[in-house]
Order: structure tokens, then sequence, then C-alpha cells
């Protein structure tokens, strides 16, 4: 599959895993499930949709949250190959209570996650609006993965 091929021919690259407050982690294993924590797209992606911020430019954000959650089930796991099945994302986009575009904007991690896995990256989603998101994020990602051994 060579994932992280993958990624660099697209242009893109994981950054760095984050470092999760005490009592939390980033992505945590039970079994063959990897349960990643929510992760935004960071301070170049802040806004609400509907008011301050595009679908295309949160689509964008997306993709980045959607890479962050990739860097820590890479911590996690050791190696984005091992991913046999992306199961469930959970996209939470900043809006005013009158935007209805969520699924256009989640398409932004989804489309990647196509990209990078193929069939097995197709998944079963959540997108839907949220008044806030810490810091003023546009999105925020958690992710569902069956990984192998």
């Amino acid at each position: 599959m060579d994932v992280e091929n993958k990624l660099k021919a697209l242009g893109l690259e994981l950054p760095a895993a984050g470092t999760p407050p005490p009592g939390r982690a980033g992505a945590v294993r039970v079994g063959n499930i990897l349960f990643v924590g929510g992760h935004t797209a960071g301070p170049e992606h802040k806004g609400k949709l509907g008011s301050d911020i595009t679908v295309e430019e949160a689509y964008e954000g997306a993709e980045h949250a959607c890479l962050s959650c990739l860097a820590d089930v890479k911590f996690a796991i050791g190696d984005l190959d091992k991913v046999k099945r992306v199961a469930k994302l959970l996209c939470m986009v900043n809006c005013t209570p009158d935007f209805g575009q969520q699924p256009a904007v989640a398409n932004g991690a989804t489309d990647l996650l196509s990209q990078l896995y193929g069939d097995s990256g197709a998944h079963a989603r959540s997108a839907v609006g949220m008044s806030s998101l810490p810091n003023g994020a546009c999105i925020e990602i958690e992710m569902i993965l069956e990984i192998e051994d």
C-alpha cells in the first residue's frame, strides 16, 4: 500500500504527533481497533462556516485535521500501512445555525482517505454542525480504524 509514499506524491506530509495532556492519549488501541481522539485543522484554518470561512477553505482544513489524526495513528502503531480499514469518522464543523453543507466540508478528510487507502478508506461518517470548536477551529475530526498486527 505504502501510504507515506502516496502522501508524498500528493505533496502532503504528516505533522508531528501531538502531545496530549496528562490523562489523555492521542489514540487508544483496543484489540484490533484504534480510536483516534479529535484533531483540529490548526491555527491556519480558523473560522465559522456560514460567516467567515468558505467551504473550500474548510475542506482544506478537514484534510489537515485528517493528517493530524494520521500522525497520531503512525505514532500509536508505527506504520500507516497497518491500517486495514477506516471504519468511522466523526466530523464536527464549526458553523452558523443556518449552515447546511457540513458534508461538503468533511469531504476533505474523506477524499484524502480514499486516495490513501482506496476501498479500505471508505468509511461510515457523521458530519455535524457545532456552535463552536476549540481555538476557533473550523473542523474537528475523530477516527475509528481497524488495524493489523
